[in-house]
């Protein structure tokens, strides 16, 4: 498996629509999170229709031989809920602690925010045969925690409390594979979110605490080799077009050329897929490119660029960036020349 090139690639697009420009909480983009690839509780996606699926499936083609061994790797966000509580006294003395949207200490900002915390599930690296004879199903429970953390001001006052609620999570994975001729096997990947929720779900923030947010499979195989679903070879075509993929668009992913590793994920890619060498790092919004959007987060006041610095350390490190780009930097996101040809002078008539 093509390990490098796939956790390159892989965490450009884990990200991707996790935090939209101008990058603060406050703006109307964020305050209803979107995102790619969500498998919601099977509870809230069957009593939201427009919501999202609770299951994804991924189906490929495969070269196999005796002995050929499939790995799979479910990627995926889990989101942590961040609360801020204020510290007061009352006139009778007494400390009382209340819910707020914005907390400010000496200059810097606290405020409410889903964060994320990236999360992986290897399943066990079985053989084609295996897995035509039996297919794999393999749960797992992502548990849930709570932490607090104080808010200090610079005279060591204890005036407010950050809390970060986790909500823990139910998955189940299953593969199989059947074989289609002697040398070949379609496989499929089902990821399943079995998190069961109290009542009919109808809010979008408590389900999506306890959803798998962008999910991504990633497979692997070992003295076997993926066939291309988007330019398959002519007598394979009845074979790959019979691949039923749901939320997920598999392709093959490494050096050009690579048949190891599949690489599925809900944003529609091209086979060998790769991070720009001109790109200094992510952005998260599909929608721009990089010279445009870091150029309008030069334009961002400073009070913005304060509130999104204190949202997210990920949000930080993009302005942060973006403001201390070297000019050699900035020429890179102009524009770069990748091929050249020579000129048929026929063309120029």
């Amino acid at each position: 498996m093509n390990t490098a090139v796939v956790d390159k690639v892989a965490k450009a697009l884990l990200y991707e629509g996790y935090l939209l420009y101008p990058y603060r909480p406050s703006a109307v983009k964020n305050r209803h999170r979107f995102n790619f690839g969500v498998l919601y509780p099977r509870a809230y996606s069957e009593a939201q229709p427009d919501a999202g699926a609770w299951s994804s499936q991924v189906e490929v083609v495969v070269r196999s031989v005796p002995g050929t061994v499939l790995e799979a790797r479910v990627r995926f966000l889990h989101l942590v809920s961040r609360s801020v509580e204020e510290l007061s006294v009352s006139s009778s003395g007494q400390a009382e602690w209340r819910a707020v949207e914005r907390l400010e200490v000496d200059g810097e900002v606290f405020q409410p925010w889903l964060e994320a915390v990236e999360c992986e599930i290897a399943l066990p690296a079985l053989t084609v045969e295996g897995l035509t004879d039996r297919p794999l199903e393999w749960p797992a429970v992502l548990a849930g925690d709570e932490t607090t953390e104080d808010v200090r001001n610079r005279a060591g006052t204890l005036v407010g409390e950050v809390k970060r609620t986790r909500q823990p999570i139910e998955i189940e994975a299953e593969v199989s594979a059947v074989k289609v001729n002697e040398d070949l096997a379609k496989v499929r990947v089902r990821v399943k979110n079995r998190t069961v929720m109290a009542g009919v779900p109808r809010e979008r923030e408590p389900a999506l605490v306890r959803s798998l947010v962008s999910t991504h499979v990633v497979l692997g195989a070992q003295n076997g080799a993926f066939v291309s679903l988007l330019e398959p070879p002519d007598e394979l075509r009845p074979y790959t077009a019979a691949c039923e993929n749901l939320g997920v668009f598999p392709v093959l992913i490494g050096p050009p050329g690579a048949t190891d590793t599949v690489l599925a994920s809900p944003i529609i890619l091209y086979d060998y897929p790769q991070v720009a060498p001109e790109s200094a790092g992510d952005l998260f919004d599909s929608t721009e490119i990089d010279e445009i959007l870091s150029l309008r987060i030069l334009t961002l006041t400073e009070e913005e660029k304060r509130e999104a610095r204190s949202s997210d350390e990920r949000a930080r490190r993009i302005l942060d960036r973006a403001d201390h780009l070297p000019e050699e930097q900035w020429t890179k996101l102009h524009g770069a020349v990748r091929h050249l040809r020579p000129l048929d002078h026929g063309e120029l008539r």
